[in-house]
């Protein structure tokens, strides 16, 4: 394997540390993650089974479901389960999941020059990083697949909406994300701009803690999820290709919409059983009457737009007054940061209703239903329901399309019983694009490809979108302008490309045998990374383990968190004491 320097940048190739390459024949760990042997590892882990029935794995306790990964050749890697997985192959597109030249990772993780200088395989590769300001990316002239259409593409960023529009309209950028709601029909009507809507893949919902009084009756949660005009608060707000949500998962995925649909509409009757259930609980005047108590009469929100809530103080305000008009309940609205807020609504520590909401990573119901309502899941909404967590659980491992149907189904209707939360929206959003430019587009899961735009008449294309990327390191980041970034310049195994169908990318294919606990993936041969070393399937089994093993040498990133592993895959490998992750 060679080690050609050429096509990074001047600062990336400074930071680059030339290590041995790797030999033809397996290398094996023996007595745990240790140093990177020459090339990566082929095999992980190797030196300690993974205990699957009893849930164990080097003295930590272990309920993930990957057992091992194993590089059987150079292009070919076999990822072994303790329990079907039939979302491997949308998860395994996800941008977290960039491969990393396995050298490189080593070269360049303890010194942190991975979170800024990355070498990919991607259609373009990081030429500068001007801090605060952009990101220039470069064509790589070896990518395997189609060339780039624009040699150049450009990364700003700007939370200002109306800074973003007038950047598009006086055409120093090609593109824009997310314009807000309220300039959509400016641009629909400029005929030097085009539109380009994007499916909505995201839930906003009403959230309550079923611990905390008078939640904790059932037919409370009950009468608000019947009490409130989900249609008042989506018609102003939110922009079109927006829908109310009548499931917690979207329509547009595989099982999103099972199951009975969620309540109508009934003021008159969400307030004759409110007060049936606070008389039945006590909480009453002294001549008996219904009285909702003050400290549970709060509306807790954060003031940051997104696509599942895009003006999050005018919505916490309508449902102050719909609380005031038709259950006489004079509620408070309080807005916290969300570095406040977020523990807080995950611990469980919002009295009243919060304001929440999820953009999907992968097109799944587990990506939307596990994460909230699993038996791992945070108590954000009190106690969970053991009845949820069996389907669910059932439907996250079977590999019988009609059984996960039927869990989704079960799981559904738990929730519609249950009431953790009222589902209110499901938010559309879009791409504004310059009206010359080719091949503009958007991504329900907000991971537009660059190289199919060819940026207008310059040929350089400028894309703005809400923030700087915290790095370009996405193992370890879980930011959606982190991401973005990093899809330009890392690829995954699959990918979603411009939509939610998961698309062969460094592997040709990954098949599964009969029960899926097993997943064989081919890779795609002669792919180089930026620094013109050779794509191979060791470099799958490092990056993989790098984000597993919470003791690997390379599990070094931004914040060393890698959520979105624990996220996604549920279970850490040796996590950190302390962490929480034993589940």
């Amino acid at each position: 394997m060679t080690r050609r320097p050429t096509w990074l940048s001047a600062a990336a190739i400074g930071g680059a540390i030339a290590l041995m390459s790797m030999s033809a024949a397996p290398v094996f760990a023996q007595d745990g993650p240790g140093e990177m042997p020459a090339g990566g590892w082929t095999v992980y882990p190797n030196y300690s089974e993974v205990d699957c029935e009893n849930q164990e794995f080097n003295g930590h306790p272990y309920t993930g479901s990957l057992k091992q990964i194993e590089a059987i050749d150079d292009s070919t890697v076999v990822f072994r389960f303790c329990q079907s997985d039939p979302t491997f192959i949308p998860k395994v597109a996800f941008s977290a999941y960039g491969i990393n030249d396995a050298e490189y990772l080593a070269a360049n993780s303890e010194n942190r020059n991975i979170l800024t200088q990355p070498n990919g395989t991607g259609p373009y590769m990081l030429d500068e990083w001007r801090e605060g300001q952009e990101i220039i990316l470069a064509a790589f002239p070896d990518y395997w697949g189609d060339a780039p259409l624009a040699e150049t593409a450009v990364l700003r960023w700007s939370s200002e909406p109306g800074q973003k529009l007038l950047e598009l309209q006086s055409g120093t950028v090609d593109a824009i994300d997310n314009p807000s709601p309220d300039d959509i029909g400016l641009i629909e009507s400029d005929s030097n701009l085009q539109l380009v809507p994007r499916e909505a893949l995201n839930v906003f919902y009403i959230g309550m803690n079923n611990t905390i009084p008078p939640f904790d009756n059932p037919r409370v949660r009950q009468a608000f999820a019947m009490g409130f005009d989900r249609d008042r608060i989506l018609n102003p707000f939110y922009p079109p290709g927006s829908n109310r949500a009548d499931w917690f998962t979207p329509c547009s995925i595989d099982f999103g919409c099972e199951g009975e649909a969620w309540y109508e509409y009934d003021p008159e009757g969400a307030k004759a059983l409110l007060d049936e259930a606070l008389i039945e609980d006590g909480f009453v005047d002294d001549d008996g009457n219904p009285v909702f108590p003050q400290e549970a009469a709060q509306i807790h929100l954060r003031i940051v737009d997104r696509t599942y809530l895009p003006f999050p103080e005018q919505v916490g305000l309508d449902i102050q007054d719909q609380l005031k008009n038709t259950f006489g309940i004079l509620a408070s609205v309080i807005v916290s940061d969300s570095a406040v807020f977020i523990p807080a609504a995950n611990a469980g520590n919002l009295p009243g209703f919060h304001l929440l909401g999820w953009n999907g990573d992968y097109p799944d119901a587990t990506n939307f239903l596990d994460y909230h309502f699993g038996a791992g899941a945070q108590p954000q909404f009190g106690e969970g329901w053991p009845d949820i967590w069996e389907v669910l659980a059932e439907g996250a491992t079977a590999s019988n399309p009609d059984v996960r149907r039927a869990a989704y189904e079960a799981a559904n209707n738990g929730l519609r019983e249950h009431i953790p939360m009222i589902p209110v929206a499901q938010g559309g959003s879009a791409t504004a694009w310059a009206a010359d430019v080719e091949g503009a587009h958007s991504s329900p899961l907000s991971n537009e490809q660059f190289k199919v735009a060819d940026g207008g008449a310059d040929g350089v294309m400028v894309f703005m979108q809400n923030d700087q990327p915290i790095s370009l390191h996405c193992m370890d980041e879980s930011d959606g302008e982190s991401l973005r970034a990093c899809d330009q310049i890392t690829e995954m195994l699959y990918t979603f490309g411009i939509d939610t169908t998961p698309k062969p990318s460094l592997a040709t294919e990954c098949v599964a045998n009969e029960d899926q606990t097993e997943w064989t993936c081919s890779l795609r041969e002669g792919v180089k990374f930026h620094d013109g070393s050779d794509f191979t399937a060791s470099d799958v089994v490092t990056s993989y383990a790098a984000m597993w093993d919470a003791e690997n040498p390379l599990h070094v990133g931004n914040s060393g968190q890698y959520s979105y592993w624990s996220g996604l895959w549920t279970s850490f490998l040796n996590p950190p004491e302390g962490s929480g992750d034993g589940h």
